[in-house]
C-alpha cells in the first residue's frame, strides 16, 4: 500500500528511467503520459524522469530539452554518440536517485501506469519487480516466435535467472540497483544481470500494446547481436558445444577407419578408393575447426574490449547544465 507523507520532504524517491532513441515522433505522447503518471505519484512519492538520448538522429533531443524546461521533475541526458540501447539504459540507472527505480522503453509499449502495481509491490518487500508481459500486440508472428524461442534457450543454457516473457520495464530498489551499477561490463544484456543480483522479486502482469508511433529501433540484425551478446556473457555452452561438435566429428570419422580395417582384414575387401570420403573429411575438418575459431573468438573480443576499460557510455549534454 502506498502510505501519503505528510512532509513531502520526508517522501521516497520514485524515479523513471526511458532511454530514447529516434523517437520524435512517439515522445509527445511519452511525456503527456509520464506527467500524468507523474501527478498521481506526487501525491505519495517524490518524483523524478530521467531521459536518456542515445545519439538520436532526429529532434528528439530538443524535444526531451522542451520537456525539461517545462517540467522540474524531468532531468534530460544526450549522449556523445550512439551506445546501444542497454548503455543508454545504464546512463539513466547511473542517474536516477531514487529509492525505487522503474526503466521502460519510450514507445508506450510498456504502459507507465503499470508502474502503481509495481510500487505496490515494492512496498510490500520487494526488491525487483518484473512486468510479464501476457500479451504482445503489433508485433510479428516471426518476433513473437524468435522471443519465445531465445529465452527458453538462454534459461537451457545457463542464464536460468532470466525472467521468461519480460523486458527491460522493472522496477528495482535502491539496494538491487546499487548492486547493479558495480557490475560495469562492456557487453552487457542488463536483463540476465538484474536476475544474477538476486535479492527479493515479485512480478506483475499487462498487455503490451503496439508502439504509439514511430518504427521499432530493434530489427533483427540487432536483435541476433543482443542474443549472441546474451548468450557469451551468460554462458559458457558455445564453447563446450565446440568441442562437443569436434569429438562426435572425430569419432564418426575414426568409426569409419576402423570399419574399412576390418572390412579389409576379414571379409578381404577393399573399399572403393578413398577419395570423396577425404574430401568429405577434409572439409568437415575445416569448417568445424573455423566454427570453433569463431566462437572462440567472440570470447576473446569481449576480453579485449573489457580489459580496455574503456566507458561504457559518454555524456554530450545535459538540461541540469542549463539550470
Amino acid at each position: 500500500m502506498m502510505l501519503e507523507s505528510s512532509n513531502a520532504a520526508d517522501r521516497r524517491t520514485i524515479s523513471i528511467v526511458v532511454p530514447c532513441f529516434n523517437e520524435e515522433d512517439a515522445l509527445p505522447f511519452v511525456a503527456a503520459r509520464l506527467s500524468s503518471v507523474a501527478d498521481e505519484l506526487q501525491q505519495h512519492y517524490r518524483v523524478e524522469i530521467v531521459l536518456v538520448d542515445d545519439g538520436s538522429a532526429d529532434k528528439t533531443w530538443p524535444l526531451i530539452r522542451d520537456y525539461a524546461r517545462t517540467d522540474g521533475r524531468v532531468r534530460g541526458v544526450s549522449l556523445s554518440r550512439n551506445f546501444g540501447h542497454q548503455a543508454a539504459l545504464t546512463c539513466g540507472y547511473d542517474l536516477a536517485t531514487g529509492d525505487a527505480v522503474v526503466c521502460m522503453d519510450a514507445d508506450l509499449q510498456d504502459p507507465p501506469e503499470v508502474v502503481l502495481e509495481m510500487l505496490a509491490k515494492w512496498e510490500d518487500g520487494a526488491d525487483v519487480v518484473y512486468a510479464v508481459r501476457r500479451s504482445r500486440t503489433g508485433e510479428s508472428g516471426f518476433k513473437l516466435k524468435t522471443a519465445s524461442l531465445f529465452y527458453r534457450l538462454i534459461r537451457a543454457i545457463g542464464a536460468s535467472h532470466v525472467r521468461e516473457d519480460s523486458g527491460d520495464f522493472r522496477l528495482m530498489s535502491r539496494r538491487a540497483l546499487d548492486a547493479l551499477n558495480k557490475l560495469r561490463e562492456q557487453h552487457r544484456f542488463i536483463r540476465g544481470m538484474v536476475g544474477w543480483v538476486g535479492f527479493r522479486t515479485a512480478e506483475v502482469h499487462y498487455d503490451r500494446k503496439a508502439r504509439v508511433a514511430g518504427v521499432t529501433k530493434y530489427p533483427f540484425r540487432k536483435m541476433l547481436r543482443f542474443a549472441i551478446d546474451a548468450t557469451v556473457s551468460f554462458s559458457s555452452f558455445p564453447l563446450r558445444l565446440a568441442y562437443v561438435l569436434s569429438s562426435a566429428l572425430s569419432l564418426i570419422f575414426c568409426a569409419y577407419l576402423v570399419y574399412a580395417v576390418f572390412m579389409h582384414f576379414f571379409f578381404d575387401l577393399t573399399l572403393v578408393p578413398g577419395w570423396s570420403s577425404l574430401i568429405i573429411s577434409v572439409i568437415a575438418f575445416g569448417a568445424i575447426n573455423l566454427v570453433c575459431l569463431g566462437i572462440i573468438g567472440e570470447y576473446i573480443g569481449r576480453i579485449f574490449e573489457q580489459v580496455k576499460s574503456r566507458p561504457l557510455y559518454l555524456v554530450g549534454e545535459d538540461t541540469r547544465d542549463d539550470c
